[in-house]
Order: C-alpha cells, then sequence, then structure tokens
C-alpha cells in the first residue's frame, strides 16, 4: 500500500457510539450523565480539599487516599468532553491522534487506579500488622516515593504499545463500541498485524492490573490473619473496619474491569447496549462511588464533610 493511502487511513476520524437507538432522547439522558460527573468533580475536589485543609488527616492512610482521588478526578476529566460531547450533539466523531490520546490516559488512569489500591493495601496491612512502626515506616519521604513510582509505572509502560496505533492500517468500519476511546477498540478494527499490541497489552495487564489484584488478595490473606490473632473482640472488629472502604474501593474498581473485559474478550455478538453500559460503568462508577465510599465509611472524612457542610448551613 502506497504511503498516501496510509496516510489517509491515519488522518480518517472515528464515529463515537453513544445509546444505540436512543438518539432523539439525548438531550434528556445529558441530564443524569452531567449530573454524574458534577458529583465526580465535587465528590473527588470535596475529598482532596478536606483532607488539605485538616491538619489531622495528614496521615499516610489519607495520602494515599487524596492520590485515589486526583487519579478519580483525571478519569472524569479524560472522558467528559466526549461522552456528554454525544449527548448535546457537538461531538460525533473523533480524530485518530485525539482518540490514541484518550486511550493513553484512560488506560494509564487505570493502571494508576490500581497501584494507588495496591498501595493503600500495603498500608492497611503496616497499620493492623505492624503498627508500633507504622510512622517510622511510612514516612512523608517514602510516600513521595511512592507516588512518583506509581506515576511512573503508569505512564511508561503505556506509550509502546500506544504509539504503534498511529502506524496501524485501519480497514475496518470505524465506527467504536464507546463513547470513548479504547485500545482494544482501535486495533479491533486494524488490518495490520496486531501481534504486538495484542501480546504487549495483554503483557501489561497481567503485570499491573492481575499482579495488583493478586497483591491485595494476598495482603489482606495476612491482615486477616493478623486479626484473628488479637483476643479482644472489639478489637478484631475494630481493626476490620478500618479495611472496610478499602475493599468497598478495590470492588468498585475491579468488577467493572473484569465486566468490561470480558464483554471485549466473548461478547462480540452481544447487544451494542451492552458494550455501551459496561463501558460507562467502567469509566464512571469508580469515581463516582469512591468519594462516596469513603465519605461514609471512614469516620475522620465523615465528620469533617459534616462540619464543612454545618459552617456553610451557618455562613448563609
Amino acid at each position: 500500500m502506497s504511503a498516501v493511502s496510509i496516510l489517509n487511513f491515519n488522518s480518517s476520524r472515528f464515529t463515537l457510539t453513544g445509546f444505540p437507538g436512543l438518539e432523539v432522547d439525548y438531550l434528556w439522558l445529558s441530564i443524569p450523565f452531567a449530573s454524574i460527573y458534577a458529583m465526580v468533580f465535587l465528590g473527588n475536589c470535596m475529598v482532596l480539599h478536606v483532607i488539605r485543609t485538616e491538619p489531622s488527616l495528614h496521615q499516610p492512610m489519607f495520602y494515599f487516599l487524596a492520590m485515589l482521588a486526583l487519579t478519580d478526578l483525571c478519569v472524569g476529566l479524560s472522558t467528559v468532553h466526549t461522552v456528554l460531547g454525544i449527548l448535546w450533539g457537538v461531538i460525533q466523531e473523533i480524530s485518530l491522534d485525539s482518540c490514541i490520546a484518550q486511550s493513553y490516559f484512560i488506560h494509564g488512569l487505570s493502571f494508576m487506579e490500581s497501584s494507588v489500591l495496591l498501595t493503600m493495601a500495603f498500608d492497611r496491612y503496616i497499620a493492623i500488622c505492624n503498627p508500633l512502626r507504622y510512622s517510622s515506616i511510612l514516612t512523608n519521604d517514602k510516600i513521595m516515593k511512592i507516588g512518583v513510582a506509581i506515576l511512573c509505572r503508569s505512564s511508561m509502560l503505556i506509550p509502546p504499545v500506544i504509539i504503534r496505533l498511529k502506524f496501524l492500517n485501519y480497514c475496518h468500519p470505524h465506527i467504536l463500541s464507546h463513547s470513548f476511546c479504547l485500545h482494544q477498540d482501535l486495533i479491533r478494527m486494524a488490518c495490520s498485524d496486531i501481534r504486538f499490541n495484542s501480546i504487549y497489552g495483554l503483557a501489561l495487564v497481567i503485570s499491573n492490573l492481575l499482579l495488583d489484584a493478586v497483591l491485595i488478595i494476598i495482603s489482606y490473606i495476612m491482615i486477616l490473619h493478623a486479626v484473628l490473632a488479637i483476643a479482644s473482640r472489639e478489637e478484631r472488629i475494630k481493626s476490620l473496619q478500618t479495611c472496610v472502604s478499602h475493599i468497598c474501593a478495590v470492588l468498585v474498581f475491579y468488577i467493572p474491569i473484569i465486566g468490561l473485559t470480558m464483554v471485549h474478550r466473548f461478547g462480540r455478538h452481544l447487544s451494542p447496549w451492552v458494550h455501551v453500559l459496561m463501558g460507562n460503568v467502567y469509566i464512571i462508577f469508580p469515581p463516582l462511588m469512591n468519594p462516596i465510599i469513603y465519605s461514609i465509611k471512614t469516620q475522620q472524612i465523615r465528620r469533617r464533610v459534616q462540619r464543612l457542610f454545618y459552617l456553610k448551613k451557618c455562613k448563609s
């Protein structure tokens, strides 16, 4: 194929998929989606504000929570323009370069959230299994290094597989399965050799998401073993309660990822609605639920949020 033909393919645009069959109701559908995104931004900004302004929350556990909230905030920012753009009739197509950039941020932020959840599991393990050395192990300097390591791991491993998307030949219909771009969606439309993308992509999933999940499970097995060794029933319950929020966050993150992976791998003949539904759950559900989970289940956050709203009420 000539260089001109390849250039034409790579400069083409891709059609984003909203909600098939409900095009006439997009304006109405935009109301709940805009509300959800507003809750994502306000909820995570509130968590960040509370942690920043409350000195008693300047502890390792809440620093990691701030990392999680910041990651969730970025996930919302990476998709809001295409999701709401379709519903408002502003965007229907996306260029290859924009699609590649969006897929980089979506997948990179997923790996980052997985890394943060693993770090939070390590934090809970140290707090319960080695409480006397907690402050000496998780110093501010080490937390900073952990944050840098998470950022490097999430951003520097993905470029090889993402950059290669630019040089693939896309000859299948340029219709995406979602209202945003994913790596697996783009390679589905490629006619070029995608073995590198498939193998490297699988290796990334195994070395990041799967490995993190296994290590989180191992950490909780060790935590449970340590908790069961505590003589006092009240102390056992108190120790486990400190893990409830994190366990909920792990489930909220991994269940949608597993569901979306199953749909992409084995659900090619399923209704487009299934792909759209799982895609939106994967993108929106964790950033929406994490601030709610930590505001309800974490006593320090809940009290500070209540105090924040009480002060605003008094001023008004």
